[in-house]
């Protein structure tokens, strides 16, 4: 069974908790966002987006499929155990776990162009996994009339562990949220 849940945006005046990005302290447990008092429905420099799925045995069995990645540790819990030194199991590709990023931005921003992507993969993620997402706005320039969007990228699992870091660049074509 698949579980996915999709958060919108928070603005981080209204955190609860203190982010903390490119640092060995794990984010807290995500929480419900709150729009920005000044502008509710428009991304802004802080604004984070959330999306959290939890990849399953289909899930990792169709990303080497499409890929041509069968590397056993991805489909062979024995083998990942033994040869691949991963005491839980099987783990979940680390490029799937990263495409969450484009995910939550085209969804929030139809018409997104994803330019760029720096991942450093920190720790596994293990089939079963609850994995959430998300990204935050560092900087916007608007070009003409599109938006240069840079975000900080993360990933944690259902412990709070921090399991993939880096900064994403997307070109969009507005700042209205979608969803």
């Amino acid at each position: 069974m698949q579980t996915t849940r999709l958060m919108r945006f928070m603005s981080p005046s209204k955190s609860r908790f203190p982010i903390h990005f490119f640092s060995s302290t794990p984010s807290p447990p995500p929480i419900e966002p709150t729009p920005s008092p000044n502008s509710p429905h428009l991304l802004s420099v802080g604004h984070v987006l959330r999306f959290s799925r939890r990849f399953m045995d289909q899930d990792v069995a169709r990303f080497a499929e499409v890929t041509g990645d069968y590397n056993p540790v991805h489909l062979d819990s024995e083998f990942a155990k033994s040869v691949g030194g991963f005491d839980r199991g099987k783990v979940v590709h680390g490029m799937l776990v990263a495409s969450l990023f484009p995910s939550i931005i085209a969804s929030n921003f139809p018409g997104a162009v994803y330019v760029s992507q720096d991942l450093k993969f920190k720790l596994p993620v293990y089939v079963g996994d609850e994995v959430a997402a998300e990204v935050q706005a560092i900087n916007i320039r608007q070009i003409k009339k599109k938006f240069i969007v840079k975000f900080t990228t993360k990933c944690f699992t259902n412990e709070f562990h921090p399991v993939v870091d880096g900064e994403a660049v997307a070109v969009l074509p507005s700042l209205n949220l979608m969803k």
